[in-house]
């Protein structure tokens, strides 16, 4: 059986703004740096590790951040921080999701100042 090993993918655009390359992206081990996992930094990083102002991947940082663990102002998914959170675990000012925490937190389970626990529904309705 033939084995598939993860691809190597690194882009960076040559145009910059702040410092930053407007684009970067950075998929999974890179053999000639040692890297074993993508770093991406741009104005729009995409990669394992993603830090920039909009950053899509597994562990994503930025002012807009998207992926597995995803911290930022408004950050998305399965495990987030921010100001808005969105996702599985979602810790924020403003919370959604099936544990949420926060100022208002709307989820399966959740708690804050203003909450809407679908737990706590169920109770009322059985009472």
């Amino acid at each position: 059986m033939k084995t598939r090993t993860r691809e190597c993918v690194r882009r960076r655009s040559e145009r910059s703004y702040a410092g930053l390359p407007l684009i970067d992206i950075a998929y999974g081990p890179d053999p000639e740096t040692g890297e074993k996992h993508g770093r991406a930094h741009g104005i729009i990083a995409i990669g394992d590790e993603a830090r920039g102002w909009l950053a899509m991947g597994g562990d994503a940082r930025g002012v807009i951040a998207l992926g597995g663990k995803a911290m930022g102002l408004i950050a998305v998914g399965g495990m987030s921080i921010g100001i808005i959170a969105l996702g599985g675990l979602a810790l924020g000012a403003v919370a959604m999701g099936g544990l949420a925490a926060g100022g208002i937190a709307v989820g399966g389970r959740s708690f804050g100042l203003l909450s809407v626990d679908s737990q706590r529904d169920r109770k009322r309705k059985n009472l």
